[in-house]
């Protein structure tokens, strides 16, 4: 069969020009690391937060109207000698606070010292207390700007006593600089490391080369394409780590398929030139097609209202369209240039057609006893996915981070050694018109009677276990404005731990007897949360729909996409439940190292959701093409699907080697949100590209036979007329 279109134009144009070709790449490359490596000071540490929730809400009175708000700083002060109370260091703390207070970007600071010795201020042994500051402003405005400064002014040892600085602000700063050094740490294994397993698969030193560049060349394409995106929308940093990896792997499996087409077309006595032409013009199709897939998969997070997904969608979508490019465009002239040197390998034999190899009579094999083969590896995925039915989801802590961070060591001071979270308070603010004293009494010393709640300040004084405790403080007016009131409820450090949902539930659907919206740390999450959960089934529909509908080009058939969505939940069950098992249970803590969490935070498994749902319609998109590919020409499925899994079974288990090998990297971070990803990831592409591929897809190809390519006569007169075809 002859190729057509305008990917076999441009073969034949590449064949005839290869040099040239090449020329553009190397320039394109360079063009897009001037334009591209700009763009990570352009990146923005988001937060997690729902705007226009009622938190949200909360939050922009507090600052506009009271000068108020969540505090954002924690300032640890231990004394080496003595008690915070005695009259010396109590001085020494209140100047600490104006100190503070005074500094460049901070809008208000308090303390056990001003705020009339507030007890949950106090370590239980006396030894310690707390500052809080608020410094307003975004993420970047607060950690870039702000923070630095801070932590280099205020972070201090001296023969009397010592501060160590902790706060949500503080963490996700150490978060961000542990991930940029734990990016470059895995690129630093993950490239010797790709090199060495191509050498491996292609044993040939250019071959082994060439996908290399062309995953350098798809990292600094994705910094360039994003580069105008951060004109009108923010980018996270975390996004950038992640996609830049793929960026190296989805390059390097791209250039793997193509390689191994046009060794098939040299094989079968094609000249040079024509075997670019057939390479690009089918193998390159089918690379497109994928990519799209993958590009589709990664861009239904824009149906989320939150920038920190958002900006994996963005980033998604870059990274496959600058590995095609480098796949498609350019690596076609450096096979046109290396010819015959391309299929010759260091060791072994050389290339032969091999229709009737392991994957072949693995397939064969499979597919006479196609229930047997299927039920026993169905058993077996389910059993591993069988934890994830005990998931938990929590809110996210400094637990996250290495035990050597100092707002990890700041804030397990706080947990250790303090009775409550005065820093997560939740914010109570009530609207309407202004109250009296007796009903905001019995407000507040009702909210204190709720289990969990340490304390409730407000402009009346304050409450503990429903009743007063004190009388109006000398800093009541920071909860009094010409618009209202508002009441701080603290909460213990173990019902933060334990159940902060709930905490935040029951707050808000007690009975005031008047109009309430509770925003704070704790309410920030829950809003985050119950906004993901309201779009999380629009999520499913489109990526599951869309993906279908791309299967149905592909293939003409309904069941075949039917069957791809169900082998894809079934490795992505895998992953969740590898991440329940191993991270929110702590099973690999040891392995690996860090905390476990007893709980995951909601947007991170949805985010691996929607990248290995697209990595694994990756490897399925290139296995039915070339299915489909020999079932147009034979018309025989069982044939079709043994050939297809012979000559993409390797390939894919080998892009997926790779691509397990490159995600797995992070398992040497020290934040456990990447090693999260990296294991749970590289998980999901093992199983999909060994069993899922290897035993699932044929047996299932077997038991439908004819019927895998039925559709009803309309839908099969529209794939006549729009379905993507050779």
């Amino acid at each position: 069969m002859a190729p057509s279109g305008l990917l076999a134009r441009w073969g034949r144009l590449t064949a005839r020009r290869p040099r040239t070709v090449l020329l553009a790449g190397l320039l394109s490359l360079v063009m897009s690391g001037l334009v591209g490596v700009p763009t990570a000071a352009s990146l923005v540490l988001s937060r997690f937060e729902a705007a226009g929730s009622e938190s949200d809400r909360v939050a922009t009175t507090l600052q506009e109207d009271f000068g108020a708000g969540r505090t954002n700083i924690t300032v640890v002060v231990t004394a080496y000698e003595g008690d915070v109370d005695d009259a010396s260091f109590a001085e020494e703390g209140r100047r600490l606070t104006e100190e503070i207070a005074a500094f460049d970007g901070v809008a208000e600071a308090y303390s056990y010292w001003t705020h009339d010795h507030t007890p949950t201020m106090r370590a239980e042994d006396g030894t310690q207390a707390l500052i809080l500051a608020r410094v307003p402003g975004d993420a970047d405005e607060v950690r870039r700007d702000v923070l630095p400064d801070f932590l280099e002014e205020f972070t201090r040892d001296t023969d009397t006593y010592r501060i160590q600085i902790g706060g949500g602000e503080a963490v996700f700063l150490d978060a961000s600089s542990e991930a940029t050094a734990d990016f470059v740490r895995a690129e630093l294994i993950i490239f010797p490391t790709v090199f060495l397993l191509l050498l491996l698969v292609l044993r040939n030193v250019w071959m082994a080369i060439a996908p290399v560049g062309v995953g350098v060349f798809t990292m600094l394409g994705t910094l360039a394409l994003l580069r105008p995106v951060t004109w009108f929308a923010e980018l996270s940093t975390f996004a950038l780590n992640i996609t830049l990896v793929m960026g190296l792997a989805l390059g390097v499996d791209y250039c793997l398929f193509l390689i191994q087409r046009f060794r098939e077309e040299l094989r079968s006595g094609r000249s040079v030139a024509d075997a670019v032409e057939r390479c690009v013009a089918f193998a390159g199709r089918t690379v497109i097609f994928s990519g799209v897939t993958v590009a589709v998969s990664m861009a239904m997070l824009v149906a989320l209202p939150f920038d920190f997904l958002r900006s994996f969608a963005y980033a998604g979508i870059a990274v496959v369209v600058a590995g095609v490019v480098g796949s498609v465009v350019f690596l076609p002239a450096v096979l046109a240039l290396l010819g015959h040197r391309a299929a010759r390998r260091l060791w072994g034999r050389q290339d032969t057609e091999a229709d009737t190899g392991f994957w072949s009579r693995t397939a064969h094999w499979v597919m006479r006893r196609p229930v047997v083969s299927a039920l026993a590896v169905i058993l077996v995925l389910l059993t591993l996915a069988a934890p994830a039915l005990n998931v938990r989801f929590g809110l996210p802590d400094e637990s996250t981070l290495p035990e050597h961070a100092p707002s990890r060591q700041a804030q397990e001071q706080v947990s250790a050694n303090f009775t409550a979270e005065e820093m997560d308070a939740l914010h109570v603010l009530v609207r309407g018109d202004r109250l009296g004293d007796t009903e905001l009494d019995a407000h507040a010393a009702a909210l204190s009677d709720i289990e969990g709640v340490e304390r409730v300040d407000g402009p009346t004084g304050a409450f503990t276990d429903g009743q007063r405790v004190e009388g109006p403080a000398s800093y009541a007016d920071r909860f009094t404005a010409d618009t209202g009131v508002w009441l701080s409820v603290v909460p213990t450090i173990e019902r933060l731990d334990t159940d902060p949902f709930g905490l935040v539930e029951e707050v808000r659907t007690h009975d005031a007897g008047y109009p309430v919206e509770v925003g704070g740390y704790p309410a920030d999450l829950v809003d985050y949360r119950d906004s993901l959960l309201d779009r999380l089934p629009l999520l499913l529909v489109l990526v599951l729909g869309v993906t279908f509908v791309i299967l149905f080009l592909l293939t003409g058939s309904l069941l075949i996409p039917a069957k791809a969505t169900v082998l894809n939940l079934l490795s992505l069950s895998v992953m969740f439940g590898v991440l329940v098992w191993g991270f929110q249970e702590g099973n690999l803590a040891g392995l690996l190292g860090f905390t476990p969490p007893g709980a995951l935070e909601l947007s991170f498994p949805i985010l691996m959701f929607c990248i290995a749902y697209g990595l694994s319609m990756d490897y399925e998109v290139f296995m039915l093409a070339r299915i489909k590919e020999e079932y147009d020409r034979t018309g025989d499925t069982t044939h079709a699907t043994a050939v297809g899994l012979q000559r993409s079974g390797p390939l894919i288990t080998a892009a997926g080697v790779i691509l397990a090998a490159s995600f797995a990297a992070y398992a040497t971070s020290g934040v456990t949100w990447l090693q999260m990803l990296g294991i749970g990831l590289a998980v999901a592409i093992l199983v999909d590209a060994t069993l899922i591929r290897a035993v699932l897809l044929p047996a299932f190809m077997r038991l439908a036979g004819s019927a895998n390519w039925w559709a009803p006569r309309p839908l099969r007169r529209l794939h006549d007329r729009i379905g993507l075809t050779h």
